[in-house]
């Protein structure tokens, strides 16, 4: 495969992924008009759907992309990303990390209000489920297990868990080991979940697929924490599409802050080549994995 190929791919996906957001989004005529127009205003058209990439990728290494199971990688790929803009929604508030600018454009509390903001958050998250529970071509016993992973990833145990850490953390000076653990949690769980929930589109995993599939997204899951701390350390906010500096500005520990930007920059470089090496008992089969590994490494923004 080529470059071209991926890019290709990825365009073809991030496509399915916006038609998929456009029909399971309530529309934004409906009654409560606001709270509905402003779902679809942070949820469509922008973010480069990173999550819905790997579940797609998961998904074509286990045949979930065959005949009625792109209908199931759609819905699951909507709903990892409903979950994902959820939590941007909130962390942008007053309340959390305070932004103004997400994906190139005045973030929902800005161009709304900080109420419609955290129902905007609210509804997006109670959307991803319905999106996923929607799913009528899988074993219903699976599909249940779907949910409950989903609700684990993104809850206290995951997600919302990591992010309470990150708040509490604030002035602190983390140890590496305490770093990691928290971005195992608030980035880490829902990459790992997208990859997982992608799989099971296909078929039930068995322990060493669960255990390949694992590894991998924890290197990348940390992998995508660093290199966010570099860029967020180097870029500047037009590239970003978001403003850059804050974590230095708030005094937040990051893997700069900690290691330096050289040694960031080399951890990062490590991670991605244990994720290639995580997916080495799938061969040639797990080639998109392995390229939104190098992705999400060599990524500018």
């Amino acid at each position: 495969m080529t470059d071209k190929d991926f890019s290709a791919w990825m365009q073809d996906v991030q496509a399915q992924v916006e038609l998929a957001l456009e029909t399971l989004l309530p529309a934004a005529g409906a009654v409560p008009h606001k709270l509905h127009e402003a779902m679809r205003y942070t949820a469509l058209g922008g973010g480069k759907r990173v999550r819905p990439l790997l579940a797609y990728a998961s998904g074509a290494l286990f045949g979930g992309d065959a005949q009625s199971g792109n209908a199931a990688l759609a819905r699951v790929a909507a709903a990892v990303e409903m979950i994902h803009v959820y939590s941007l929604v909130h962390d942008d508030m007053p309340c959390m990390d305070d932004d103004d600018l997400r994906r190139g454009k005045p973030t929902v509390h800005v161009a709304y209000d900080e109420a419609t903001a955290l129902l905007v958050g609210d509804a997006l998250q109670a959307q991803a489920f319905a999106a996923l529970a929607g799913i009528d071509t899988l074993p219903p016993a699976r599909q249940v297990s779907m949910l409950r992973l989903l609700a684990e990833a993104a809850g206290s145990a995951g997600m919302c868990g990591g992010q309470a850490i990150d708040l509490d953390s604030v002035g602190l000076a983390l140890t590496r080991d305490e770093l990691e653990r928290m971005h195992q949690l608030k980035t880490g769980a829902m990459l790992r979940v997208s990859v997982i929930l992608g799989a099971l589109c296909g078929k039930e995993l068995s322990p060493p697929e669960l255990e390949a599939l694992d590894a991998y997204s924890k290197a990348i899951g940390l992998a995508f924490q660093v290199v966010d701390d570099v860029l967020d350390a180097t870029a500047d906010s037009a590239t970003l599409g978001k403003t850059a500096g804050k974590d230095a500005a708030d005094n937040k520990p990051t893997y700069v802050s900690i290691l330096g930007l050289d040694q960031s920059k080399e951890l990062a470089e490590q991670l991605r080549r244990e994720a290639h090496e995580a997916l080495a008992p799938f061969g040639e089969q797990a080639l998109r994995l392995r390229e939104l590994a190098d992705l999400i490494v060599q990524r500018k923004a």
